[in-house]
């Protein structure tokens, strides 16, 4: 059904969607769990310097035109075979490949961490599962 649903949404459209999951209903135990999660105070201010880090590039990281995309979002050789290997797998056009650095770039600049690497790149690839053949 999953399938069916989702052959009905155009790729081209789909292509234009920087992130697309699928969410899990929450266990039970899960609900009623002790575990604390990261307070949303915490996860702001991550967030605003991030915003910041992006801004003193001259532009959010979704708006990042792609005629700079590799300034900003350069890779090492394992970030390179690790792109090339999801975007062949997956059958990703250009624009979704864009998308992936711009994500990869955003997860980066949220860890406060100055050049995007294999698991930033692969966390931005998991945010693209309706690419995915089911």
């Amino acid at each position: 059904m999953i399938q069916r649903y989702v052959s009905k949404i155009s790729g081209p459209l789909l292509d234009r969607i920087d992130i697309h999951v699928e969410v899990p209903s929450v266990k039970y135990r899960e609900l009623r769990s002790e575990q604390t999660a990261e307070c949303s105070a915490n996860i702001r201010s991550r967030v605003e310097a991030a915003r910041q880090v992006q801004l003193a590039r001259g532009f959010p990281n979704a708006r990042m035109p792609s005629n700079v995309i590799r300034k900003h979002c350069r890779l090492d050789e394992a970030g390179e075979k690790t792109l090339e290997v999801a975007v062949l797998r997956m059958g990703l056009s250009a624009r979704a490949h864009g998308r992936i650095l711009k994500v990869a770039r955003t997860i980066c600049d949220l860890g406060g961490e100055q050049n995007i690497n294999v698991s930033h790149l692969a966390e931005a690839v998991q945010y693209r599962s309706l690419d995915r053949t089911y």
